[in-house]
């Protein structure tokens, strides 16, 4: 008998849509899963002269909630704080800086649904 194949757990398996939608929408990916003290960052990219801080948030089902929304204040603040570590230590006066959210829908059946939230919240 044939082992069966395991699916690739949800959240990376996520991560993964997002990276290649992203790059199809002329992202360039410089890092994934960065880890800046106590806190992650889920991708770092590129675009134009814009380095965006990138939150992926992968469900099933958008039926109650989009995935968007499940990006609260405690989470964006650990992401903010992230980010100004990962700027201090890789500084680009002429750069500019942004936090996109993706939201990944993958249902059981079906094609997944990915959606760039450029500039999704503000660094404050």
């Amino acid at each position: 008998m044939w082992p069966l194949r395991r699916r690739k757990p949800l959240g990376p398996a996520g991560e993964d849509l997002a990276a290649k939608a992203l790059q199809r929408a002329g992202y360039t990916i410089l890092e994934r899963n960065v880890r800046l003290g106590k806190y992650e960052i889920d991708i770092i990219a590129r675009d134009g002269d814009t380095t965006a801080f990138i939150e992926v948030k992968t469900r099933r089902d958008d039926s109650v909630v989009p995935p968007e929304d499940c990006v609260g204040g405690v989470k964006r603040q650990h992401i903010r704080k992230a980010a100004r570590l990962y700027i201090s230590r890789h500084d680009e006066p002429e750069m500019y800086y942004r936090f996109d959210i993706v939201s990944v829908v993958t249902p059981e059946s079906g094609k997944p649904e990915i959606t760039i939230h450029r500039d999704a919240f503000r660094a404050e």
